[in-house]
């Protein structure tokens, strides 16, 4: 009970806990307005009397909480102005120390005495080669139990285990620690949501005892148990939207979409100058089998950069029409986009110019629809649409404009799935009459845990062998600052790579001077510090003047008219250009088998998983290709042991969880894709697989038994508060 007589729950706000003026301020700065909110704001680490928080592992600019020890006081006259000066040593026990400075306030001298230990927050300086802390915010573990008033003091810091909360300068953890027990005393336990059944299955603590011990452990062990059922609320929560989804889109009807023995695929397989991978045939059956059921198909095709993914692809959406329907593909880019309409076009050759002189009877036409056809090209293409003698359509966003109508659209590809929101799927997905068919293509390495979590509602397919005839690709890092010579080498490799007949491509980490534009990331806090990254514009007449001099170069950015975009990369094809500088507007889809060398410049600005899609690029063809990894950061550095990491191995799977350890995994969950506050918080994509197996394995029960969570409305209100709608949303999107 509060002072007024209201019972507390989740729902109360804040002011009737912790007063108006906390109140305002968790508000404010941490986006707290609930007692509910307050519950949920976990922990981010423990700290534990006696264990020191490495000092020496802090960096200049890093707001920091520790639990140190004063070593050592001093107070003296300022030089440059009146006043005084106090400044403190603590230290963590390892002997690393740290000096914080309060400027006019000496009498802060008589509670910071040698010996007091204490919790330290503000943000790291540098003053004459040593790292402080200037006028930070402290609050001092009392010794002394015996006082009364100091009680809940001692109860809060004088155990084993310290928490320490996510929090802001003006709301430091103390503060937040102490509003969270004044919350523990007055809650009136939660109902838990979660069925007896699953609870006494997986032998998981009450969601009561589980709060209470994540704020206020009572031992490492209760601690444990505690973050063990409330990530295994977030995983369940999760499945359950996905096992939902995944019973609805069982529930919908679909056209089925049989293969037959006589048609196009059947032409185009026979057709093929290679034979199908292992993989490639094997997938092929599973997507096959798909498009001839009752119910739309929802399948994820991620393999390799290289693996084949579009010829699968290709074969699909014969079969489709084969069964009388259409078969769209949306891209991300206009490059790719085009591209796509190149190379399906040269893999179905007559087959896919019916009407034409040189067309085949059997075959059906192809579509390009992007937001750059002229007014007279563009009414004929969506004429053909319409009429569904396009059957194979292939497209940007503009396939979803109004205008853009289909006879029958029974199959949607969708490549690398991660550039389109739910929104833009959806507005084509409403384009056909009945649910259609959906294959979604990345060429992102996902690990299991992320495919369950992400992209929980979609059946994997992957494709891990190459082609045969692909070359392996050799990748190195140049340290360009530490070893100049490496780097003149590196254009002299371009250059004897070019002499032997082969071409390559130089990537840069931005456009130019202008910001904001589509194949361009802003900058983090940290990077604007640094020197801006190296610019296309820039870069590519130095090297025309100097290293390159002689080769011939062409530029490629997401700023270029699609027309000239288009233009370039036609003359790069035809071997009408020895080297691309570009951006990543090449990252995926770019298919120039005779290129076998990339050089890519400040090689740290990009994630690792970008760096694997990149080097794609090259060794796509007989020859074998090579990657440089220019660098200027310092070996050691976590970003020189990241390119170290992509240089030492091709295995796009071990690099993708390399990736994910290095992220903030509340972004896979969407929590950055957000403006609203989020609980999920705790589980771990790469630590927590096996409680995500067994979650995912309890929801799919559960909504078998019960699928709209009818019979449990506590559980049916509990997902919604994880996984609002807009989080739905971007699990539905991955």
């Amino acid at each position: 009970m509060t002072d007024t007589g209201t019972v507390v729950t989740t729902d109360t706000p804040l002011r009737a806990v912790v007063g108006e003026k906390t109140a305002k301020a968790l508000a404010a700065h941490l986006e707290l307005h609930t007692a509910g909110d307050l519950i949920y704001h976990f922990p981010r680490r423990y700290d534990e009397r006696g264990e020191h928080t490495d000092i020496r592992a802090l960096t200049v600019g890093e707001e920091v909480t520790l639990l140190a020890q004063v070593q050592s006081t001093t107070v003296r006259p300022m030089r440059a102005r009146k006043g005084t000066m106090l400044e403190i040593t603590i230290g963590d026990g390892s002997g690393a120390t740290l000096t914080c400075t309060f400027f006019n306030q000496a009498w802060r001298e008589r509670d910071l005495r040698r010996g007091r230990w204490g919790l330290f927050a503000g943000k790291v300086t540098e003053f004459r080669g040593k790292r402080q802390l200037n006028g930070p915010a402290y609050q001092l573990l009392r010794a002394d139990a015996s006082q009364d008033e100091a009680a809940e003091e001692i109860e809060e810091f004088a155990g084993a285990l310290i928490p320490v909360y996510p929090a802001a300068a003006a709301v430091p953890t103390w503060v937040i620690a102490r509003c969270v027990r004044t919350l523990l005393d007055t809650l009136r336990p939660p109902d838990d949501p979660l069925p007896a059944a699953v609870r006494a299955n997986r032998g998981l603590v009450g969601l009561g005892t589980a709060l209470r011990e994540i704020h206020r452990p009572s031992s490492k062990e209760e601690l444990y148990r505690a973050r063990h059922r409330l990530k295994w609320d977030e995983a369940f929560a999760v499945q359950l939207t996905l096992a939902q989804r995944r019973a609805r889109a069982a529930e919908s009807p679909a056209l089925a979409r049989p293969r037959t023995d006589t048609g196009l695929l059947a032409a185009f397989d026979a057709a093929l100058p290679y034979e199908l991978t292992e993989g490639q045939r094997r997938v092929g059956e599973e997507i096959a089998a798909d498009l001839d059921g009752s119910h739309p198909m929802h399948r994820l095709l991620q393999g390799e950069v290289g693996s084949g993914k579009t010829l699968v692809a290709v074969r699909a959406m014969l079969q489709v029409v084969d069964a009388g329907g259409q078969a769209a593909l949306l891209a991300p880019t206009e490059v790719l986009a085009t591209q796509h309409h190149r190379g399906i076009a040269a893999q179905l050759g007559a087959l896919g110019r019916a009407g034409e002189l040189d067309g085949d009877s059997r075959g059906t036409r192809l579509a390009l629809v992007t937001g750059s056809l002229g007014a007279a090209a563009r009414r004929a293409t969506l004429a053909e649409v319409a009429a569904g003698t396009a059957g194979i359509v292939v497209g940007t966003h503009a396939l979803l404009y109004e205008g853009v109508d289909f006879h029958d659209l029974g199959l949607i590809v969708v490549d690398e799935q991660h550039r389109f929101g739910v929104e833009q799927r959806d507005a084509l997905r409403a384009k056909a009459a009945q649910p259609p068919h959906v294959l979604v293509m990345t060429a992102t390495p996902i690990p299991r845990t992320v495919a369950m979590t992400v992209y929980g509602d979609l059946e994997t397919s992957t494709l891990s062998q190459l082609p045969r005839g692909r070359s392996p690709i050799a990748s190195h890092v140049v340290p360009a600052a530490e070893k100049p010579a490496y780097l003149d080498r590196a254009w002299q490799r371009l250059r004897e790579e070019v002499q032997a007949g082969h071409q390559a491509y130089v990537v840069c980490p931005r456009i130019g001077e202008a910001t904001g534009d589509e194949d361009e990331e802003p900058p983090s806090d940290a990077e604007s510090a640094r020197r801006p990254p190296l610019a296309v514009t820039e870069v590519a007449p130095l090297l025309a003047e100097g290293p390159l001099r002689g080769l011939r170069l062409g530029v490629l950015h997401g700023r270029l008219p699609a027309d000239e975009k288009d233009a370039v990369m036609r003359r790069f094809a035809a071997g009408e250009l020895d080297v691309l500088v570009a951006t990543t507007v090449i990252e995926v889809g770019v298919d120039v088998p005779n290129s076998t060398v990339m050089i890519i410049l400040d090689a740290d600005r990009f994630g690792v998983s970008q760096l694997h899609q990149l080097r794609g690029r090259v060794g796509r063809g007989s020859a074998p290709g090579i990657c440089l990894l220019v660098t200027e950061a310092v070996e050691g550095s976590a970003a020189r042991e990241r390119l170290d990491a992509v240089a030492s191995t091709t295995d796009g799977f071990k690099l993708a969880e390399l990736d994910l350890e290095q992220r903030r995994e509340g972004d896979v969950l969407g929590a950055s894709q957000s403006g609203r506050h989020s609980h999920l918080r705790l589980l771990s994509l790469l630590r927590d697989a096996k409680l995500i197996t067994e979650a995912r394995a309890e929801a799919a029960e559960l909504v078998g038994d019960d699928p709209d969570l009818s019979r449990h409305p506590a559980l049916a209100a509990s997902v919604a508060a994880l996984v609002d709608e807009e989080r739905a949303e971007f699990l539905e999107k991955g």
